[in-house]
C-alpha cells in the first residue's frame, strides 16, 4: 500500500512559475493543482480537499489577500502559504493578518536560489571535480 500524496493548491498566473513550481513540487513528490485567477481557486478549494495553499498576492480578477480571507471562512486549518513578487513588509502584514502561516517573496528565494547554486560549483571547483579543464 503507498502512503498518500500531499496535495497543493497553487493560485498562481504567471505561466513560467507555474512550470518551476509543478517541477519543484513533482521533485518532492506532491501532487499539485494550478488555478489562474481567484475564482477559480476558491472553486478548487471549496470542491477538494488540500494539504497546504499556496497563493500569490496579485491575480487577473483580485488580490490573494482577499482568497485567503475566503477560504479562511470554510477552512480554518489548512495552512496558506503566500509566494509573491509583492513582498513589503505591509503586504507580509496583510497576508499573515488573512490567515495565512506565511509569506516567501519570489524575488528573495531567487537570490537564495542563486547563492546556493553559486554555492555549490564552488565547492565542486574546491574539490577538483569541475568540469572545466
Amino acid at each position: 500500500m503507498t502512503s498518500p500524496q500531499w496535495r497543493i493548491l497553487c493560485v498562481e498566473d504567471h505561466p513560467e512559475t507555474r512550470d518551476l513550481l509543478k517541477l519543484l513540487f513533482n521533485l518532492q513528490g506532491y501532487e499539485v493543482a494550478f488555478a489562474t485567477t481567484l475564482a477559480e481557486g476558491l472553486r478548487l478549494a471549496q470542491s477538494e480537499r488540500f494539504d497546504l495553499f499556496l497563493l500569490d498576492n496579485w491575480l487577473p480578477d483580485g488580490m490573494g489577500i482577499e482568497l485567503c480571507q475566503q477560504i479562511r471562512e470554510f477552512d480554518h486549518e489548512t495552512p496558506i502559504v503566500f509566494y509573491s513578487l509583492w513582498d513589503t513588509k505591509a503586504d507580509r502584514q496583510r497576508g499573515l493578518e488573512a490567515g495565512a502561516q506565511a509569506y516567501v517573496g519570489k524575488l528573495r528565494d531567487s537570490e537564495a536560489l542563486v547563492q546556493t547554486i553559486a554555492r555549490l560549483i564552488e565547492e565542486r571547483a574546491a574539490r577538483g571535480t569541475s568540469t572545466r579543464a
